[in-house]
């Protein structure tokens, strides 16, 4: 199954529009994600956000992970479970998080060591256990453990 239905394709730019195939439903591109920093879009709904045609929400690898943590969203079924949202979920890395909280991380050759700003705990993100806590969010879409450069860079 192609996962991408390419529509029309700008003769100028060769920006394009299209459908992308996901396990929760169809997705049109290019398309705005609200952010459900924790599972959850602030100050609305899940009904509401059906209502208004959002086919995905971007959620927080990492605030997910802190709180309330991979094992309990897994144990929900996954966001789609936790949340009661039945469309598609974007979970990112944590990759901004290495950005926006350089005072609180690390990086070392084995990825990027955190402190909580919710307790002061120590947690390691790498390549691999970023993906191993997204498959336990049943993400639609995983981004991968990237790192975000500063202005002028």
């Amino acid at each position: 199954m192609n996962i991408f239905s390419p529509g029309h394709t700008c003769k100028n730019s060769k920006a394009r529009c299209g459908v992308m195939h996901l396990p929760h439903g169809d997705v049109r591109t290019p398309v705005f994600m609200p952010v459900g920093t924790n599972g959850a879009v602030k100050a609305v709904s899940k009904n509401d956000i059906e209502e208004m045609g959002f086919e995905i929400i971007l959620a927080n690898t990492y605030h997910l992970f802190l709180r309330p943590g991979a094992d309990l969203v897994q144990e929900a079924g996954g966001l789609h479970g936790f949340t009661k949202y039945n469309g598609n979920f974007l979970t990112d890395s944590g990759g901004f998080q290495v950005f926006s909280l350089s005072k609180l991380r690390k990086i070392t050759p084995e990825g990027a060591r955190f402190q909580s700003h919710i307790d002061g705990s120590y947690h390691l993100f790498t390549p691999e256990n970023v993906v191993q806590t997204q498959v336990k969010f049943n993400s639609d879409i995983q981004m991968q453990l990237d790192v975000c450069s500063g202005f002028g860079v």
